[in-house]
């Protein structure tokens, strides 16, 4: 233990710190704390001595800024100085630090645990290195010995196990060396499995040279390296995709950004530490639950976080520099003056070495998808061959030690960062209480909350782990905590290589092709390119329709989870417009599994098919319990919002789905019960106009009070943006709908001036921003015959593709709306069906999924209600009257 357990004691003997005006403000906030730094490094020898006081020195500052800033701004109508950057610098020099310790107690014991930790670690890692440097040569250096040790960087990655982090170390030629201060069995057994897997798929792996010891390891330090030219890149990705087949069957996980280094055509895993990795959240949603075991489980591939600044992608594609935080992080505003004070706002990435680069470049994933999806299906190949082999390996892991993640690191971090508030510095009690948060209401968690409390203490993030054959934990001291996960890691993995199988691959390669889409990337809504090339057009009679549809429905039920009593898709969604995410459908009309619903219900309809129907009904088996939350939970009603994508969508569903499927009628009516009254959207999709329709639709009493209240809203509101879904020809509609049901003068008065005053985009086609919604909302045989001169799109999907045309064409000019169906059944049997979606990736939900597409060719065909226009299963009028 080092001499400096107690701040106090080190000030009686240590020398007040000098500091000068231009240094950073960390290095003067770390020389009022040099009193710690230098009881610390007497321990430490020389030449590393140095090295060791600046990091302490920052380690101390993030631990203690909060606190030194509250005291500058305490201390500012005492300082002399004239400039505000000297004022700061004067704070510095003369800051009693005995008060402030005395005043903050547990700030005190927080700094001196930092010293004792910081010591005890380097000790450790110098005593290991002077103990193995013979070993260390011969195996990471292959025979080469690398000269004196010059430097020691530490703090890289995670704290764990009192303050213990990865160590980069340096020597006199240059080489470098990595210290792991946790055991790395686990990463020797994954070399030796890709070991056999490099023999089985004739792709060879690089892996880093390593020395294992007893509870830590040595690891080459791999170099980040550029591809010399496409084919490099090419290669990059395909050994990529083999390499996610493997860690798919092992159940790896974590693999983000960090983890992974590029050294040219070589993806190069540093760090497999949750291979084998439980399964502890249980979701009734089976869609949630397959997801949960896909590639996606991985985070090899895009794993997009989303915030208030946008998105980031932190998966092991990812990484990309420049790109804001999605969440604001804590940064320090005016600092070095005496007007310093705590911010938040987004930090750019910095990157890292996980991407392949040409010619300066860091390659991009997407580009790469094909040769990404052939290593896949080789490697999955390989190992659905050899899988009695395959079984035998993972059972020799079954006593190795796996890292256990309960919640996400960022969680851990950010509570350890925001423990450091001064007022939870003053008394230890607050600090717990702080700590409080982590009572999650969740059996496994609420159990692990004392064991996390006291790593977080240490200033650790807390450490768990287990062993693929045993449902036991183990803490970061090592205590064991029996039968805590609900089967060992091992079984999944055995059970998951046992039922690899062509179906699987194809759904796991779907969810490949789908994560890759989720890039974040711009958004648009404006319909897109051109039908390519010649395409033979088929007559649309209400036959060929009806296959054409029965087809992209079998597509659909082919990729259905089923679980219980439910089913459920995974789909590509938009959220909040923004951004597109791999995800369960929720309940929603637009991109739920209510239009899901819907189209499934409509064609068992017209087919008899009970596959169809009963899909269709146990697709809306949540429904009841969902509604049931929102009548209890006012707010959460709200934050789902009206209009299409939300309560309003569901009410218009359920409108036409209650005589479909015979539902109890009471759904329908608790439905409209929870819909949102205020709404901070105008628009068809997301606000009031869409509630209006669907509540018009619906045309019960009680939607109709509320279809009254909706219009007096929206007569009042001002112009919002251009288009159907969320503009101002959207309102107008909605408005004249409500004026003819309900013979309301002032509201056709409204409708006319909103229709009016949209402007029209005569490049942009589709329903939801172009031509198309223009001419379905005004009702104008002008703007149709324009709309019917535009060439055929290659995109299929209802929101702003070539169905949503079709729509808009289908009463004014039928004759283009069958051609122009005929041309789509054609490009259905050449190519496809084409969504909205990124890359035109299949997905089930309505405006911009198969399920659109399959109910836009029955509305050619039958009198199937329009999705696009709102309509209900009867006539509006009739309906009212």
């Amino acid at each position: 233990m080092c001499g400096c357990a107690d701040p106090c004691q080190v000030l009686a003997v240590t020398s007040a710190p000098e500091t000068s005006t231009g240094e950073s403000w960390r290095a003067a906030f770390a020389h009022a704390l040099r009193p710690l730094v230098d009881a610390a490094r007497t321990e430490i020898a020389p030449p590393l001595d140095a090295m060791f006081a600046e990091q302490l020195g920052r380690r101390l500052v993030a631990i203690a800024a909060r606190t030194l800033v509250l005291e500058l701004h305490r201390a500012r109508g005492t300082l002399v100085s004239p400039t505000s950057e000297e004022r700061f610098v004067e704070f510095t020099r003369t800051l009693d630090l005995s008060g402030l310790f005395r005043r903050y107690p547990v700030l005190a014991r927080l700094l001196a645990q930092a010293c004792e930790q910081s010591v005890a670690a380097h000790r450790e890692l110098t005593e290991r290195l002077a103990r193995d440097r013979e070993d260390v040569v011969a195996t990471v250096f292959q025979g080469r010995d690398p000269g004196e040790l010059v430097s020691v960087r530490t703090g890289l990655g995670d704290a764990h196990q009192q303050g213990r982090t990865v160590a980069v170390l340096t020597f006199e030629s240059g080489a470098r060396l990595v210290h792991r201060p946790r055991p790395v069995e686990l990463h020797a057994r994954f070399t030796g499995q890709l070991r056999w897997f490099s023999a089985r798929t004739g792709i060879d792996f690089r892996t880093p040279r390593m020395l294992v010891r007893d509870g830590y390891g040595w690891l080459e330090h791999v170099e980040h390296e550029p591809c010399a030219d496409v084919a490099g890149v090419a290669e990059f990705y395909r050994r990529l995709g083999a390499l996610l087949a493997l860690l798919y069957a092992l159940d790896g996980t974590d693999m983000h950004y960090e983890n992974l280094i590029a050294c040219g055509d070589q993806p190069v895993l540093v760090d497999v530490e949750t291979l084998f990795h439980p399964t502890s959240i249980q979701d009734s949603d089976p869609a949630a639950a397959a997801l949960v075991r896909s590639v996606h489980r991985t985070a090899l591939l895009p794993h997009v976080l989303l915030g208030d600044n946008g998105a980031a992608d932190v998966s092991g594609v990812g990484g990309d520099h420049g790109v804001p935080s999605p969440l604001d992080v804590v940064d320090w505003a005016d600092p070095g003056t005496d007007r310093m004070r705590l911010v938040r706002r987004p930090k750019e990435s910095t990157g890292a070495g996980n991407r392949p680069v040409l010619g300066g470049v860091p390659a991009e994933p997407a580009d790469y998808q094909d040769s990404l999806l052939a290593g896949f299906r080789t490697g999955y190949d390989a190992i659905v061959a050899h899988r009695d082999e395959l079984l035998r390996l993972v059972r020799e892991a079954a006593d190795d030690e796996v890292r256990f993640v309960p919640r996400a690191t960022r969680q851990y971090a950010k509570l350890l960062d925001e423990s450091t508030h001064p007022s939870v510095l003053a008394d230890a009690l607050d600090r717990d209480l702080a700590f409080g948060v982590l009572v999650a209401d969740d059996p496994l968690l609420d159990r692990l909350v004392p064991f996390e409390v006291a790593d977080l203490w240490r200033g650790d993030v807390p450490l768990f782990t287990c062993r693929p054959g045993s449902r036991d934990l183990w803490t970061a001291s090592g205590l064991r905590l029996p039968g805590m996960l609900p089967e060992p890691g091992l079984h999944a993995v055995e059970r998951k290589i046992t039922t690899m199988s062509e179906v699987d691959r194809h759904d796991q390669q779907w969810v490949v092709t789908a994560l890759l889409a989720s890039r974040p990337r711009p958004v648009s809504h404006h319909s897109g390119a051109a039908l390519p090339g010649h395409v033979a057009a088929v007559d649309p009679d209400p036959a060929r329709l009806l296959v054409a549809a029965c087809g992209i429905a079998d597509q659909v039920l082919a990729h259905a989870v089923t679980g219980g009593d439910r089913v459920n898709w995974i789909g590509l969604e938009l959220v909040d417009d923004r951004h597109w995410t791999v995800q369960p459908l929720g309940a929603g009309l637009s991109n739920g599994y209510t239009g899901v619903a819907l189209f499934l219900a409509e064609l068992g309809a017209l087919t008899g098919a009970a596959r169809y129907v009963d899909f269709a009904r146990n697709a809306l088996r949540p429904l009841p319990s969902l509604l049931e939350v929102f009548a209890e939970e006012p707010a959460l009603a709200a934050l789902a919002g009206g209009g299409l994508h939300g309560l309003g969508g569901i009410c218009l569903g359920l409108a036409r789905l209650t005589p479909l499927l015979e539902l109890d009628p009471s759904l329908l009516a608790n439905a409209v019960a929870v819909m949102p009254r205020e709404d901070t959207a105008t628009g068809v999709v997301d606000g009031v106009a869409g509630s209006l329709a669907a509540m018009l639709s619906v045309g019960t009493p009680e939607a109709l009070d509320l279809a009254r209240h909706y219009a007096t809203v929206l007569r009042g509101s001002a112009a919002a943006a251009h288009g159907f879904a969320r503009g101002n020809a959207g309102i107008g509609w909605a408005l004249r709908r409500y004026a003819e049901a309900l013979h309301d003068e002032p509201a056709d008065v409204a409708a006319t001036a909103f229709l009016e005053s949209d402007a029209i985009d005569p490049t942009d086609v589709g329903w939801c921003t172009g031509l198309a919604g223009v001419a379905l909302a005004r009702g104008d045989d002008r703007l149709a015959g324009l709309l019917a001169s535009r060439e055929p799109l290659r995109d299929m999907s209802l929101c702003h593709g070539e169905l949503g045309v079709v729509e808009a064409l289908s009463a004014h000019h039928p004759g283009a709306a069958a051609r122009r169906t005929a041309l789509v059944l054609g490009a259905l049997d050449e190519h496809g069906a084409r969504c909205a979606t990124p890359g035109g990736v299949p997905s089930p939900g309505l405006l911009t999924g198969l399920s659109g597409i399959g109910l836009g060719l029955l509305r050619q065909g039958f009198p199937v209600p329009s999705v696009l226009a709102l309509e209900p299963p009867h006539r509006t009028k009739e309906c009212i009257r």
